[in-house]
């Protein structure tokens, strides 16, 4: 009829209609209010949702990493292909090897580890905040944040079985303190490995120390007499790091508040270096006497040992920066490069020659905490967790990023995973993988898929 109007009626799906201070929850299929903060009346806020939505994305993850077939590192990349191209010549050895470790990478599946130890009427239930392995992978050094303040700290001996099974056992001996771990690092005083290096935080009461503690300490069985025990008090010591150069085979180094410190662990000879900043990542170049240090302005330099009477900052024998606090710093074995990382979540690969950043990988992320990155070379390989809790790897030789582990627990800012990544974990017959500490739980990834839990052989038929 003339006059009338037609209208149609349009459905707008809930997902696409936002209304401002508004939540739609699609199982509920309603929408709820938003309030800025915390509030006890309306609990919902923004912060909650995704918080809740970070949590499903690791479920699927988990979820993900649990099925027998996984999503290969790199597009196309598989075993059969790259042993094709080996076979017709198309790929160097060095190439081929570094791929099969990145497939082997991605194929990891996560075993939970029973710990044994001689007290069993005392099991481990304080959470793991740091694990630093050996050179040789055969033991662990752990500690743990105890429920009523400070921490314990101990070593964990790895094993590796004819069957293809890990087995972990903890030393008998455990040492409390009232006092924070800031840093680690083994120390080769009378043999590869022999002592612990240690920096603790001061409380109110206690100052601060670097302590040099023989590894036999830890253990009852082991008649060895301590070889050195020695402690040295300092204040807000935030990094230690041992030196294996035979020119200054029993020197370390400790990072502090606007200074370093180089001693002498036998003669106790020191010397000391201004700085511009807290020093929060040390470490020693192997073939020359070279320290490089990270600082929280930025600011990466190193010190020449060999040019320590000198007392203008001339022994600053290169000097180069990054945008934020840095956490982590790596020497390769090529010594002119250096692996870096900072508080901004950037890991940059700098040639310490021309002082350029020539490789950044990404993916990384931190905003404010103290966490380290590992490298294993001989896989080609680069490791860190974020603040996320999820565990990264990446091609060290081209910066992809391999694969993202997440944490087999809901994220919290005291329960980043620690790891420790090795291609030989228990001894030089162990087995490669990714050793995983996260709350009071330890977790192996191992490279083959026929890994066998708790040394239990499946019959073959």
């Amino acid at each position: 009829m003339l006059g009338e109007v037609s209208v149609q009626t349009v459905s707008i799906p809930h997902t696409l209609l936002k209304l401002p201070g508004f939540y739609f929850d699609p199982e509920k299929n309603r929408y709820f209010r938003l309030l800025p903060g915390h509030n006890n009346c309306n609990p919902l806020t923004r912060e909650q949702l995704q918080e809740k939505e970070r949590e499903k994305q690791r479920n699927r993850m988990i979820a993900e990493d649990e099925k027998p077939t996984k999503k290969a590192p790199r597009r196309g990349l598989n075993t059969s292909l790259l042993l094709q191209k080996r076979h017709l010549g198309l790929l160097p050895r060095n190439s081929y090897c570094r791929m099969i470790h990145e497939v082997k990478v991605g194929s990891m599946r996560r075993h939970k580890l029973e710990i044994q130890s001689t007290d069993s009427s005392n099991p481990n239930t304080d959470n793991f905040s740091l694990i630093v392995g050996d050179s040789a992978c055969e033991r662990v050094f752990t500690v743990n944040d105890v429920s009523h303040g400070g921490c314990k700290y101990g070593i964990m001996n790895f094993s590796s079985s004819s069957q293809g099974s890990l087995s972990v056992e903890m030393c008998d001996n455990l040492y409390f303190t009232n006092r924070k771990v800031n840093s680690i690092c083994w120390a080769s005083v009378n043999y590869p490995d022999s002592h612990v290096l240690l920096c603790l935080v001061g409380v109110v009461d206690t100052p601060g120390c670097v302590s040099l503690l023989p590894a036999s300490l830890f253990s009852n069985s082991n008649p060895e007499q301590p070889g050195m025990l020695c402690s040295f008090k300092i204040s807000s010591a935030w990094s230690c790091a041992w030196c294996l150069n035979p020119q200054f085979d029993k020197t370390f180094s400790t990072g502090l508040s606007r200074r370093v410190i180089v001693k002498d662990a036998e003669t106790g000879r020191t010397q000391t270096y201004s700085a511009g900043s807290d020093v929060l990542a040390q470490q020693f170049a192997l073939r020359v006497p070279v320290l490089f240090n990270g600082c929280r302005s930025g600011e990466i330099f190193s010190i020449d040992l060999r040019q320590r009477g000198r007392r203008d900052q001339s022994w600053k024998t290169s000097r180069f920066h990054q945008e934020s606090a840095i956490t982590s710093v790596r020497v390769l074995q090529d010594e002119n490069y250096l692996l870096a990382a900072d508080m901004l979540g950037q890991i940059k690969l700098w040639d310490v020659r021309v002082t350029k950043a020539v490789q950044e990988y990404k993916g990384h992320y931190n905003e404010h905490a103290y966490l380290p990155i590992h490298v294993n070379e001989p896989e080609g390989l680069l490791l860190a967790v974020g603040q996320d809790c999820y565990t990264r790897l990446w091609s060290l030789k081209d910066g992809h990023l391999l694969r993202t582990i997440p944490s087999p627990h809901p994220a919290a800012n005291d329960l980043i995973p620690s790891v420790v990544f090795s291609s030989k974990l228990g001894g030089c017959r162990g087995l490669p993988g990714l050793l995983m500490a996260v709350k009071h739980d330890l977790y192996y990834f191992p490279y083959n898929t026929d890994y066998q839990e708790g040394g239990e052989q499946q019959a073959i038929l």
